[in-house]
Parts: C-alpha cells; sequence; structure tokens
C-alpha cells in the first residue's frame, strides 16, 4: 500500500503533519478530510515503499510499549501517540503497522481490536491486557506492566539462547575442522602411504576410505546437511512431532528440568501480569497456555483451565498434571486462599528466574567440557589414525 506525507491543519487550527497509508492519494485525501485536517500538502513518499510484511525485532515492541506508556500517561491520545511513534524508530515494517493501527482507532475500533489484526507482533497476551487496560481506564499503567514482562520474557530468551550459543558454535567448528582434514589433510598423507605399498592399519584405512567419500562427493554432502537442517525445521512444525520432541525434552536429564523451570518462570510470570491486570482466570490460563513453549506444558495449563471452567480451584488439576514442582502448587494454593493470586505467582516467578539462571549456568558449565572432549576425540582418533603407519615404518627401520 503506498504511503503518503502530508500537511495540514486541524480541528483546533493546529498545524498538523504526519505519514498515511491509503491505496491513492484521493483515499488519503478523503481519510484526513474524515479526521477534521485541512489540507495544505499531501504528496507520496517513495522513501517508505510497501515491500510485505517484514519481520519485527522483540525489543522494538518492547521499546514501543514503554515509550507509549509513557505517552499515555503524560496526557496524550493514542492516536496522537501512535502518530508520533509510527515515525520514530528504525524498524519500517513496524512503523507500518502502527500507522495501520491509528488509522484503524480514527476510525473508531478500540486499541485492542485494532492490534489483533497483527497477531505476528502482538500475541494474545499483550491483546488482552490492552483490552484489560481499555476496560479499566489504566491503558498506561497496563502498557507498562506489559513493557516490564516484554523485558523479563526477552531476559529469559536470552538466556537460553546464550546457554545454547556454545555448543551450537563447537558444533559448527567441528563439522568445518572434520571437512578441512578429511578433503586437505588426509589426502596427503593418504599419497605418501600408497607409495610405500604396504597394507594400512584398519583405522587408518577407515579414515582414508572416508576422506575419499568425501572428496568425491562434497557437494552432495553439503547439500544433505541443509536439507536435513530444512527438513528438522518443517518436521518439528508437525504437531505430533513436536509433541514426541517436547516430551523427549523433559524426560532428558538435566536438560529436562532447566526446560521445566525455564516454563515455570514463564508461566507464573505472565499469570500475575494476566491477573494483576484484571483479566479473568479462566482467560488468563487461556492465554499462558499458547505462551508456555512447550506443548506438554500446554495441555496441563488446557487442563488446569477445564477444570477451573467445571468450579474446581487450580491446586488439585495443577496437581495432577503432574509437571508443575510442589512448591508452585502449594504456592498457588495459598494465593487463592488469601486472595493475593497475583503476589504470590509473582513471587513463584523470582524465585524460578534465579533458577532459571543457576540451570542455564550449570548446564553451560557442563556442556562446554563435553563438547570439547567430543571435538578432541574426533580430531585426535583422525590425526592418531594418519600417524600408525608412520610408527609402523619407523619400527620397520629398526
Amino acid at each position: 500500500m503506498p504511503v503518503y506525507k502530508y500537511n495540514g491543519v486541524n480541528k483546533k487550527g493546529e498545524n498538523v503533519k504526519g505519514i498515511i497509508d491509503a491505496d491513492n492519494e484521493k483515499d488519503a485525501q478523503n481519510s484526513l478530510l474524515s479526521q477534521g485536517v485541512k489540507l495544505q500538502s499531501i504528496k507520496r513518499d517513495w522513501t517508505q515503499i510497501e515491500i510485505g510484511g517484514g519481520s519485527v525485532p522483540a525489543k522494538e515492541v518492547m521499546v514501543f510499549t514503554r515509550m507509549f506508556s509513557t505517552m499515555i500517561d503524560a496526557g496524550l491520545s493514542i492516536i496522537q501517540a501512535l502518530d508520533i511513534l509510527s515515525q520514530q524508530g528504525t524498524c519500517k515494517p513496524f512503523q507500518r503497522i502502527l500507522r495501520k493501527v491509528k488509522n484503524s482507532v480514527q476510525e473508531g475500533k478500540s486499541l485492542s481490536e485494532s492490534l489483533k489484526g497483527y497477531s505476528h507482533v502482538f500475541d494474545d497476551l499483550y491483546i488482552n491486557l490492552v483490552a484489560a487496560g481499555e476496560v479499566g481506564g489504566i491503558l498506561d499503567t497496563i502498557l507498562e506492566k506489559l513493557a516490564v514482562a516484554k523485558e523479563k520474557s526477552m531476559a529469559l530468551e536470552k538466556k537460553v539462547k546464550s546457554a545454547m550459543t556454545y555448543p551450537i558454535t563447537i558444533l559448527v567448528i567441528t563439522i568445518v575442522v572434520v571437512i578441512i582434514l578429511m578433503v586437505k589433510v588426509v589426502p596427503a598423507f593418504s599419497g605418501m602411504f600408497m607409495q610405500s605399498g604396504k597394507a594400512l592399519p584398519g583405522l587408518t584405512q577407515l579414515v582414508v576410505d572416508i576422506s575419499d567419500f568425501f572428496q568425491d562427493h562434497i557437494i552432495i554432502i553439503v547439500i544433505a546437511i541443509i536439507g536435513f537442517v530444512i527438513g528438522l525445521k518443517m518436521l518439528l512444525k508437525l504437531p505430533k512431532v513436536r509433541y514426541a520432541m517436547d516430551k523427549m525434552a523433559l524426560q532428558l536429564p538435566i536438560i529436562g528440568e532447566t526446560v521445566r523451570k525455564i516454563a515455570v518462570a514463564r508461566f507464573t510470570s505472565t499469570m500475575a501480569t494476566l491477573i494483576a491486570s484484571g483479566v479473568p482466570l479462566v482467560e488468563a490460563l487461556e492465554v499462558v497456555s499458547k505462551t508456555a513453549g512447550n506443548k506438554i506444558i500446554e495441555n496441563g495449563i488446557v487442563y488446569v483451565r477445564e477444570r477451573v471452567m467445571e468450579g474446581q480451584d487450580m491446586t488439585t488439576p495443577l496437581t495432577e498434571t503432574g509437571i508443575f514442582p510442589g512448591l508452585v502448587v502449594q504456592m498457588v494454593g495459598v494465593g487463592e486462599a488469601t486472595g493475593a493470586m497475583d503476589i504470590m505467582l509473582s513471587k513463584i516467578a523470582d524465585f524460578y528466574d534465579e533458577e532459571v539462571n543457576a540451570a542455564v549456568s550449570a548446564l553451560t558449565s557442563m556442556l562446554e567440557p563435553l563438547m570439547m572432549v567430543v571435538i578432541g576425540g574426533i580430531v585426535g582418533t583422525i590425526l592418531i589414525a594418519m600417524y600408525m603407519p608412520i610408527f609402523s615404518m619407523g619400527k620397520a627401520l629398526e
């Protein structure tokens, strides 16, 4: 959709300027006139061409939310705040989305309704909290809570990514080193061995055969690796495969406990934010189930929601799922009994944030020496295989 820059005067006689999306210039003019803007100039902005949806970084949404909260708290209207924010930042796709949200609000829709069309940027948690803020007249407070929730979520994701960066890096380095050894180093040794005319040790012959295979089929191997990665990503999108992988992740030693702690931290933090914002318990559980990040835990939360809808408390179904630790169940029970569920959930979230930090640090500490042993073992085996014939030749000369 084309983008137009305009200058004009609003109903209060104030000079205004901005950007608007429209199918053509006439539609842009009509839209602005309906908003009470008397145009002085309007022209197509060729520096901002609609090129599709585009991705929006989570940090961009968090910064927007924080600034939006500050503007609303300062007394600016939703439309004014969106208009200013849509012209700031460096993420063009996000700027286009904000302009469209602003236009939707100007047409009479609520902010939460306007955000629903962009679920890839504003998730269920975001939309539900904004709706609660609009109904309760506390949108600035809700946006502040959302900004804090986004910051915590980003911090949690950063911890997980940092824990995975090291082993993935080592794995990539290992693959590159092995390919270089097989394609460049081993052939140099094998040529020398062929000239000696003697039979090679079994391990050496195996490495030479693998090297020959690499040289003859290097393009096929590279294509196979790329195909494997793409195929794995596609498989993980299948519900049954995703369910099986998520189940296995929870059952793995050390890793499974870390995954569980991350899920509990996310569950309790999100629930605390929703309940403190006035979202009903059943709706809060529905939103949280979609942000669990693990199908087993998601199904457990759905089960809890169904039991709560039948009139039960949360404690019993939480215990029946067998997913949530006893501490979480007991603290939730205390929260239900005292009417301070949000406070209790917030305390659990803080506790498990620390637990996640400790678990991720322990996992990283365990993976570092393990990966070094793996890469050292692979490279060492290849080098030993290459030197075995040389040692044999030296003994024959004695």
